[in-house]
């Protein structure tokens, strides 16, 4: 049982939660809590390196008769005394679960080779409670691909990997270096992108989404740039009354993936 905040593994795990540098380096991220454990675990448990249990976690197991060993299932685990655990998590009441998972990698070429295209593009998304809430709605609505500009938050960000409630282990994902670059690109692949913007006379309802589609979506403060506005095929706007100005980013996505979801019939 690991019972010091002093020992390497507890000192790494930190490090993974709190530097976007440490995770970067080690390709891997930390999940936090049961449900994602169980998710990533039914998917392809090789990803999962390792996992810290709680000393509570387990007691609590082995007095419902299930030994953590085997609830592992042969996954490479520590015990972590409580108030060590208590210090390597990032929420308040954690449930007794850290996994350090291996990074997903995506190509572009990936993303593209679809059936329908149904993308996703995120302009310097700065807000991880945003970008998780995103991603976890972006699989609902049947998006095929996210991609994000190099200046958005860290999706491996410990409060993004929460918010995706587990969509981050389906939903592919491409952060492009090229921004500009990579948007002139999908247009010559016939992907056609609509830019969100608060000064469109198109309302987005008016606007037929049921081919290769991708929608363009700002930073939370500053919108999109002229650039990548520049590039998009179309401009369009969510009417809003009140005094209004704008809507969060994440629900201003929500509104446009699912009016392409009721466009296609929800047939994903």
């Amino acid at each position: 049982m690991i019972t010091s905040t002093s020992n390497t593994q507890i000192k790494n795990l930190i490090q993974l939660q709190k530097k976007n540098k440490a995770r970067k380096e080690q390709g891997v991220f930390v999940a936090e809590g049961r449900k994602l454990f169980e998710e990533i675990k039914e998917l392809d448990k090789s990803k999962v390196v390792k996992v810290y249990f709680s000393e509570q976690f387990v007691k609590i197991q082995k007095a419902e008769g299930i030994e953590i060993e085997n609830y592992a299932e042969k996954i490479p685990f520590e015990i972590v005394q409580d108030n060590v655990f208590l210090a390597s998590c990032e929420t308040l009441t954690p449930q007794g679960i850290l996994s350090i998972v291996k990074q997903p990698v995506y190509s572009l070429d990936e993303l593209l080779h679809q059936n329908k295209i149904r993308l996703l593009i995120l302009e310097d998304l700065r807000d991880p409670g945003n970008l998780g809430t995103i991603i976890r709605t972006a699989e609902g609505a049947g998006v095929t691909g996210i991609l994000l500009s190099k200046e958005c938050v860290d999706l491996f960000n410990p409060k993004v990997i929460r918010s995706t409630m587990g969509a981050i282990f389906r939903m592919p994902f491409v952060y492009t270096t090229d921004f500009l670059k990579t948007l002139s690109f999908l247009k010559t692949e016939k992907v056609r992108i609509y830019a969100a913007h608060l000064e469109s006379s198109v309302v987005y309802s008016t606007v037929d989404y049921r081919g290769n589609t991708a929608f363009l979506i700002g930073n939370e403060a500053n919108g999109l740039s002229r650039e990548s506005t520049a590039l998009a095929d179309q401009t369009v706007r969510i009417p809003m009354g009140g005094q209004v100005e704008s809507l969060n980013a994440a629900v201003a996505a929500a509104i446009l993936m699912y009016e392409r979801a009721k466009q296609l019939e929800y047939k994903f």
